[in-house]
């Protein structure tokens, strides 16, 4: 390699003091060693990083491109620093957290925002997880932490599991969707008479999961939430959402909220992973999650 971070800390000093004597101050050194530094990064390179035909020294374009890629690496360089010794200390590198999609990615921001104060140096990686996805993900080492997860844990593995409260379903559909004028409640042959619209379960290795549908039942696929309540909205199906969304769409006129006969369980949802290596960041996260009020700001 041609280049140092010495001589790029040089480079930079230089830069910032400018002069090569004030950079020596800066960097603890005489003012030999920088113009050495200098002079052994030019030879290196092929190029002149000064001009010195004035009174004083003033960075070519080489130099200034040079010391702003290099200013990158330097910042690089201590940012590496900083993991290495955190991770010693027993924080993830990178702490990858599936997110069921029930759950609004933004809602897990202010935990995000909260956890970078700790200033731990490991990076947060979140994914969207549709139904057993997100338990897939943690059973395929995708994710270390899953958020939002529904339904039993797969088999195969122990998971360690922290409540994070219960999702009531209710069924929508548009107000000029030809199942609002049914008379209600609605029983299950009622509403399999017309089309559902189901989000794509995202797992790979574990067997996909459904949730509301019926064999032989025509069905519309849509890839998140978001775009299933875009379908109803459009009327180009029926469907379960989580109450507080139905609400919400109830309230602007865009959705009904439906009667069906019969008492529909709400589901529990948890955050989990897998016990045993578990670092502190992935622990931090599990106590923070143990708060009913952060839990609740998940789903408000």
């Amino acid at each position: 390699m041609k280049l140092s971070l010495e001589a790029l800390q040089v480079l930079d000093a230089i830069d910032r003091k400018g002069s090569f004597a004030a950079a020596a101050d800066d960097l603890h050194r005489v003012p030999s060693a920088i113009t050495y530094s200098v002079r052994q990064l030019e030879e290196g390179l092929g190029v002149g990083v000064f001009d010195r035909t004035g009174h004083r020294a003033v960075l070519t374009d080489a130099g200034r491109e040079l010391l702003s890629e290099g200013r990158r690496l330097l910042q690089a360089a201590a940012d590496l620093e900083c993991r290495v010794q955190q991770v010693a200390k027993g924080w993830e590198s990178e702490l990858r957290i599936a997110i069921d999609t029930i759950i609004p990615v933004d809602r897990i921001f202010g935990l995000v925002t909260e956890f970078y104060t700790q200033q731990t140096g490991t990076r947060v990686r979140l994914s969207h997880e549709v139904l057993g996805g997100t338990w897939d993900a943690l059973a395929s080492g995708r994710a270390d932490l899953a958020v939002g997860a529904a339904g039993d844990a797969p088999s195969g593995h122990s998971y360690a599991t922290v409540p994070l409260g219960r999702v009531e379903m209710v069924l929508v559909a548009a107000p000029f969707h030809p199942i609002v004028a049914e008379k209600g409640p609605l029983t299950q042959a009622m509403i399999e008479r017309h089309r559902a619209v189901s989000i794509a379960d995202t797992s790979r290795l574990l067997a996909p999961r459904t949730v509301g549908l019926s064999s032989g039942q025509d069905v519309l696929t849509v890839p998140s939430l978001e775009a299933k309540v875009a379908a109803h909205v459009a009327g180009l199906g029926v469907g379960f959402l989580p109450r507080w969304i139905a609400e919400r769409e109830a309230h602007a006129g865009h959705l009904r909220i439906l009667q069906v006969s019969g008492a529909r369980p709400t589901g529990a949802v948890h955050a989990a992973w897998r016990p045993g290596a578990e670092g502190k960041a992935l622990l931090w996260f599990a106590k923070r999650l143990e708060d009913p009020l952060v839990a609740a700001e998940l789903f408000s």
